[in-house]
């Protein structure tokens, strides 16, 4: 070889040695689509009480909500990573925006550094409080027949998707792992205008699983969010959970207290059996009560079964019925005409598909 060229290799390998090194990364497009149909034997009208008759109709998400969106890591060395996510709502019945706060990507839009020390997250993000709702739930938080509609009949978004927002998740420490967020309102001059916070402990020892949290939101702020998100209330949740096997029984009560109109109880209970690595089965009861005034009560049922046809694709059929006493009007489902329901008696059925991508 000649000196030159030895001269050009080494200059080459030296280039190579001092280039800064860059930390692997890498991002992620998913998804989840839901559609089905439902039936209900009885649909509020236009006036208040009016029962405007049978009604079966499209429904965009039984399951869980139709979503698409974005999600990255970078490593950073060290055990330190950075991470962000991206995440929209959307309709299948007319391709708009939905199961969000109203904005584009109004579910998650939040970056975050994860590492020995926990996880620190910044942005709009989940709260303590619905976390713990969900991971309680014996139906899996469906969006038909579940946990969910109590929360939303409640309170609309707020503590779903909380914008402003600062969060900290502890390491599980011998099966505990607690977190802690705050919302900032962002108004000048008053710090307690949209301020939100809510924390939250979870605790899992083989099959035992145990939930606590807490939610204090105020009104106002500079959250900008079509959907209402900012509903003055203070929320407390204590849920349990044991798995014996494919079998798991889980039990909780949630309490929603609404600035200047209700405060609501709700105590629910139930099964989910995995019958086949391929069939789900699951069962759950919610009782509300107003403990303004006892008059004001419901109790939903609902069972369902979900058929995994592969990894990404499930079919599923729900039925629910809710029965409501004085001024309560717990509904079933997040479409329209399930959300809230008449005094007396309804039943609904839910036939769908979810394909996961």
């Amino acid at each position: 070889m000649s000196s030159k060229k030895i001269l050009w290799s080494a200059a080459l390998l030296g280039a190579v040695a001092s280039a800064p090194s860059f930390a692997q990364s890498s991002v992620t497009l998913y998804g989840d689509l839901d559609a089905g149909f439902v039936y209900t034997n009885r649909t509020p009208g236009a006036n208040p009480g009016q029962n405007a008759g049978r009604q079966f109709s499209f429904m965009d998400t039984g399951l869980t909500p139709s979503v698409i969106g974005l999600m990255g890591s970078e490593d950073l060395g060290g055990g330190l990573k950075a991470k962000f996510q991206l995440e929209s709502g959307i309709s299948v019945a007319n391709g708009a925006l939905s199961h969000s706060n109203g904005n584009f990507f109004g579910r998650q839009a939040w970056v975050a550094l994860d590492g020995g020390f926990g996880e620190a997250k910044l942005g709009l993000q989940f709260s303590p409080f619905l976390l713990a709702i969900d991971n309680s739930d014996p139906r899996n938080f469906a969006h038909f027949g579940g946990g969910l509609i109590n929360y939303v009949d409640n309170v609309l978004a707020t503590g779903l998707f909380n914008s402003n927002a600062i969060s900290y998740t502890s390491p599980a420490f011998a099966g505990l792992t607690g977190s802690a967020m705050l919302a900032l309102g962002g108004q000048a001059g008053n710090f307690q205008a949209g301020r939100q916070y809510s924390g939250g402990l979870n605790y899992q020892n083989g099959g035992l699983m145990l939930d606590l949290a807490f939610y204090d939101g105020n009104s106002g702020g500079t959250a900008i969010t079509p959907l209402s998100s900012t509903v003055a209330f203070v929320g407390r949740t204590l849920g349990a959970g044991y798995r014996f096997g494919a079998l798991t029984a889980k039990a909780s009560f949630t309490s929603y207290k609404v600035a200047g109109s209700f405060s609501n109880n709700v105590y629910n209970a139930g099964l989910d059996y995995q019958a086949t690595p391929a069939l789900d089965l699951n069962t759950g009861v919610w009782f509300t009560s107003d403990r303004n005034d006892t008059k004001n009560h419901s109790v939903m049922g609902a069972l369902g079964g979900v058929y995994s046809l592969s990894k990404a694709t499930e079919l599923y059929a729900q039925a629910a019925v809710v029965n409501n006493h004085g001024a309560m009007n717990t509904g079933f489902g997040l479409s329209d005409n399930t959300l809230f329901a008449l005094s007396g008696t309804t039943v609904g059925v839910d036939l769908g598909v979810r394909h996961a991508f």
